[in-house]
């Protein structure tokens, strides 16, 4: 069986929605969603109910277990949001030099990956 399907039912659930009741607000045909049990979805499938669910596509294909979608924002644990671009151009100097674009970009793509890290 498929990750798939248990995620989707596993969101259906929380959302307080069946799984026919979600077929029917997508457009699918009934059943569509039981198939997954056995078959892989097509991509723009999984991009619809990712959607629907504002979940990633690599959490409903199982390939990970966090289901945030990617984004250049970090939630604090505290609630606030922090833009990790202009987190990262804040650091305009190192060791009393100036830092070039690709320094910066460079900067921020550790940060993330260091916060991401955090989350899990």
């Amino acid at each position: 069986m498929f990750p798939t399907f248990e995620k989707i039912k596993e969101l259906s659930k929380q959302c307080g929605i069946t799984l026919t009741q979600l077929e029917e607000t997508l457009g699918y045909s009934r059943n569509t969603l039981y198939k997954l049990k056995t078959q892989k979805p097509n991509a723009e499938r999984i991009a619809e109910i990712a959607d629907y669910f504002n979940v990633s596509t690599d959490y409903l294909l199982g390939r990970t277990d966090n289901p945030n979608i990617a984004s250049d924002t970090y939630t604090t644990p505290s609630g606030k949001e922090m833009d990790l671009a202009q987190l990262a151009n804040g650091v305009m100097l190192f060791d009393g030099k100036p830092l070039t674009e690709e320094e910066k970009i460079t900067i921020q793509g550790i940060i993330k990956g260091y916060l991401d890290s955090k989350k899990q």
